[in-house]
């Protein structure tokens, strides 16, 4: 199992290396630099040149990467063109709403997902399969902006249980943050759901052909013990592959959702940013979101070495 870490972890740090090379140079080499695009197109080329010079912008590009780099490792980010702070505590503030928004969503996604697709591969071709498996057709149709908006006229509008937007801070209390953050969690999670049941249905349903679960059922033991204790374990392992990506895609796909629901968080910051051109937050929130769906992926490989004894196996 060490040798197979060892080859993910390589594989983390590259990609890594690949994903900064890939940012820095769509953002800051590609003809039209920062300086034009804050300046504006009316600016004189003496303007555009004194910013480049005061950004630091007139550097040789090797050279910006290797300080952008050095500043990553050390958290030195720089400072955002249009807010006049440092980037780092800025991020970090959003940053620790968007995580708890993505965690939550992801329990959210896991629990209704393993729950409606044991349910429905228990019933195979069954009433109780064929209605789960429409509605996850319809939870996949539906886009999060919309069903994010259903969610706040239902819920906010008519009923009145909870804000339609606006977050008021860990420091007002852990309990009416997180009752704002619930409907866009709710709405985040409904596709993802719908995704994960059908991939736990289709993986569950191949498991139950195997004869280690006739064995099970034929000492005795009961659909529900033999599903929960032995059929879902072993299907895990392409059910965890989805739900690292989803968790990934919910950290980087919530752009939508926050500006929704007015929400202060890494999804809003990288949607102002782009619109004030302040290219050097959103090189670096870009980055970060990038950092941790390679991070993600990583830890999944970690649960497979887990899960997975041929791993343990396999490695000499």
């Amino acid at each position: 199992m060490r040798l197979f870490l060892a080859k993910r972890f390589a594989t983390l740090v590259a990609t890594l290396i690949g994903a900064s090379l890939v940012i820095f140079v769509v953002l800051e080499v590609l003809p039209g630099s920062a300086a034009e695009m804050l300046m504006g197109a009316d600016a004189s080329p003496e303007a555009v040149e004194a910013l480049a010079r005061k950004l630091g912008l007139d550097r040789p590009a090797p050279e910006r990467y290797l300080d952008w780099v050095a500043g990553m490792l050390v958290g030195e980010l720089g400072n955002s063109y249009a807010y006049q702070s440092p980037v780092a505590p800025l991020i970090a503030e959003r940053f620790a709403l968007t995580v708890p928004l993505a965690v939550i969503s992801m329990l959210l996604t896991a629990a209704l997902a393993l729950l409606v697709g044991v349910y429905a591969a228990s019933r195979h071709n069954r009433l109780g399969d064929v209605g789960m498996m429409g509605l996850t057709q319809v939870g996949i149709a539906i886009p999060n902006f919309w069903f994010a908006i259903l969610l706040i006229l239902l819920f906010a509008v008519n009923l009145r249980w909870f804000s339609a937007g606006g977050f008021p801070g860990w420091a007002g209390g852990v309990g009416p943050a997180l009752k704002a953050l619930v409907l866009p969690a709710v709405a985040l999670a409904v596709v993802q759901a719908a995704i994960l049941a059908r991939i736990t249905r289709s993986a569950v349903l191949e498991i139950l052909r195997e004869d280690f679960v006739r064995t099970a059922r034929a000492k005795g033991l009961t659909q529900r013990a033999t599903l929960w204790r032995h059929v879902l374990r072993n299907a895990m392992i392409p059910v965890l592959t989805v739900m690292g990506l989803q968790f990934a895609n919910l950290l980087a796909g919530t752009i939508v959702v926050e500006n929704v629901f007015y929400l202060p968080g890494l999804g809003r910051l990288i949607f102002q940013s782009i619109a004030n051109r302040d290219l050097i937050v959103v090189r670096n929130c870009v980055m970060l979101l990038a950092a941790m769906v390679v991070i993600v992926n990583f830890v999944v490989d970690v649960l497979y070495a887990a899960i997975d004894p041929r791993i343990k196996a396999s490695d000499v």
